[in-house]
Formats: C-alpha cells, structure tokens, sequence
C-alpha cells in the first residue's frame, strides 16, 4: 500500500520539525509553565503560512511530553454546541490516568464563513475558563473575526523554513527510500515549494517514488504549482468522477493541454487500476482517444475533437469501480520527461555548436560533428588543458561538464 510521504515521515518529536527554532522554544516553555500555575494567557495562538509544521508541532510535542492531546479541526466546532461537546468538558476535568491534557483547536480559519453559529465565541470563553492548556492554529491570526479571541491567546509566529532545511528533509527521504537525488534536483524542488514543506514532499514523491535516481532534469520538468494542482484536480475528477457528464466536465472546465492530459492520464493508469480486466478496458478506451488524435492530426477534421476527449475522460471513468484501497499518488509522465530530458540535450548542443562556430568560423553542425569529440576526450583526460580551451571558445562549466560527460558515439 502506498503511504503519503508527509504521513510517513512525519515528525515524531520536536527536533525533527524543521525550522522555527525560537517558536519551538515559546511553545515549550509556555506549556512549562503549566506545572506551576496556568499562565496569564491560558492559550497560544499559532498562526503562519501552510505547511510550515504548525499543526506537527503540536502533536510533536505532546509525543515529547506524554500528554493527552484532544485534537479537532473546523468542521467540528462551527456552533456552540460542538464546542462545548468537543472541548468544553476537556477542558475542565482531568485525563482518566492522570496524564496531563492539550487541547488544540486545528484549522481555525475554516471557521471564519457564514456557517459559524457562535463556534468562535464559545471558544473564546473556553479559552478563558480552561484548567488544560490550549492551543489554536490559524493561518491569519490577524482576521477581524479573531479580534476578541486573540486577546486572550499569546501570538507565535511560525515562518517558512529555508531552502537549505528543505533541502536537507528531501535528502534525508531520499537516503531512507534507497534514491540518489542530484543536489541541482532536490535544491529546485525546495525552490519551487517557496517554504511549503508539504508540498516539497509531496513533489518529491511524485518525482522520485519508485525510482532509484532523480536527475536535476526530472525536476526540470516540474511546472509551476498552480498548474501542477490544475493537473492533479483534474485527474482526480475524472479518474473517481461519479458519472459520465463529471468525467466530461473535469476535462471542459479544465485550462490543461489535451495532449498533455492524455500522457499524465496513460502513465497513471496502472497505479490507480489495479482489476486487469478493468485495466485493460481503461486502457482500451484510451487507445481509442489516441487513434482519434491521429485522425485528427492527418485529417484536420477537429469534429473529431469530442471523441477524442469523451475517450480519455469518460471511457476511462467508466471503465472501472474505483475500489482500489489505499492511497496512490499522481506520477509525472515519464515519457513527457524524457522527451524533456531529450529536448535539453539538444539545446545544450546547439548552443555549443553555436559558440564553438562562432570562435573556429564553422557551422554548428559541424562543430558538433568534428570538433565536440575531440572537446569531450580533452575534458576527461587533460582538465587543464580543457578548461584552457573552454575559456578560448566561451564555454561554461555546465557546458564542459555536458560535453565530458557525453557518450563516445555522440
């Protein structure tokens, strides 16, 4: 069964919560301050940007400190009543064995809509009479709706994390999956993540799971969030879709290339299909697309267009009863990031035919044919002498490091 890496590497305790040091150190000596007496502000109002480890860090140090954590997220507490059912005798009385009680109020914002019928007042008195400490998560600490309650909380500040700390999780996981993963690769996927570690694990896995190797060019291929969660919706409205007209829609509402769709769609198949007959029937039906986009492609006659999409979406919906168990993560096309991989190399060479053309007044197809070879044996037995060179005809490091690193038939 596949495990979400954010699950699986989940922190335990809280030295393995990555960054905020100082607002680590605040939490724990507040809730220090419990076994003397409750503190002036009887809770703690954490608040900050998403996947940051506000919600891990609170059930990292309860782990730490062997207490009782009463956890809950918006959708249970929108009314007074909820409230009171899910906190408000908590709060009050002792654990059956005597261990020492946390109470953490999860998701505040989703609290904030039409749908909160005094769930925010009642937690405000709660937060005043409590006998256990509690603590609340938010995103916006500062939304008008938090005004009164957040007079009664101390405020901390939790911060994204570093390039640097995100980069040394992802290589940490990819030790323990048995990957090797190019520095370049895991330092664009931290990158991309922009602080979020959630997500830069969640990219990880897509990226690497399964493999035994991650190239900086697989990263590459990654685009930008909001069109990867585009991608990912989309899969998932049409793969689980209830009816043929869901199916169709997750496609029409969808700003995705068709083409594009087709080969996340065909490399995810097999992940999320586990019945053969059932896979073969998916699979059928997107070969059926496929031959309409070939028909396409050579007719020109684009009528063609609405088989092609009622094919891939609502033929491969239909072909299964989406009761495979567990969880499956979405993979990357990998023949998208080959033809990726393929495309860069190629790039790579023309831009250095071009430079050496330019220097040796030749063509570039001829630089890559006549002189490339005798670059690449330079590169990788006299370093001298081809960084020498290299510099004469206004090549990078990147470059040498293609050219030496190229195939002895290329």
């Amino acid at each position: 069964m596949n495990i979400p890496w954010t699950l699986k590497y989940k922190p335990k305790t809280l030295s393995e919560v990555i960054g905020n040091e100082d607002a680590k150190k605040k939490i724990l000596q507040w809730i220090k301050e419990w076994d003397a007496k409750p503190p002036k502000k009887k809770a703690l109002l954490i608040y900050g940007p998403p996947g940051t480890g506000k919600t891990v860090t609170v059930e990292a140090l309860a782990n730490d400190l062997d207490m009782e954590l009463v956890q809950s997220n918006a959708s249970d507490y929108r009314t007074a009543d909820a409230v009171q059912r899910f906190a408000g005798r908590s709060s009050r009385y002792g654990t059956l064995f005597g261990k020492k009680r946390l109470i953490l109020f999860d998701e505040l914002d989703g609290i904030t809509g039409s749908a909160d019928r005094g769930g925010l007042r009642e937690i405000t008195k709660i937060v005043k009479e409590t006998g256990s400490p509690i603590i609340l998560i938010a995103n916006d600490a500062y939304n008008p709706r938090f005004s009164t309650l957040r007079r009664s909380c101390q405020l901390i500040e939790f911060k994204k994390p570093n390039k640097r700390q995100i980069i040394k999780l992802l290589s940490k996981i990819c030790s323990l999956e048995g990957i090797y993963a190019e520095p370049d690769a895991l330092k664009l996927i931290a990158e991309r993540a922009n602080g979020d570690v959630r997500s830069a694990i969640n990219d990880l896995q897509a990226l690497a799971q399964g493999r035994n190797r991650l190239t900086f060019e697989d990263a590459a291929w990654l685009s930008s969030r909001d069109q990867k969660e585009v991608i990912f919706n989309t899969l998932r409205r049409i793969f689980y879709a209830g009816s043929i007209r869901g199916a169709l829609r997750a496609v029409n509402e969808a700003d995705v290339d068709l083409d594009m769709l087709l080969e996340w769609i065909y490399e995810n198949i097999p992940y999320h299909i586990k019945n053969p007959k059932e896979l073969a029937s998916a699979m059928n039906m997107l070969s059926l697309a496929d031959l309409y986009r070939g028909r396409i492609a050579t007719s020109q006659n684009w009528e063609l267009m609405r088989y092609y999409v009622d094919f891939m979406s609502a033929g491969v919906a239909t072909s299964w009863s989406r009761k495979s168990r567990g969880w499956t993560p979405f993979r990357f096309p990998s023949r998208i990031m080959s033809m990726s991989r393929s495309k860069a190399a190629r790039g790579m060479l023309k831009e250095i035919g071009l430079r050496i053309g330019r220097r040796c007044h030749i063509s570039a197809d001829r630089a890559a044919k006549d002189v490339i070879p005798f670059l690449r044996v330079i590169f990788q037995n006299n370093p001298e002498m081809g960084a020498s060179l290299a510099k004469w005809l206004g090549l990078d490091e990147e470059m040498m490091n293609f050219i030496a690193s190229m195939r002895n038939n290329k």
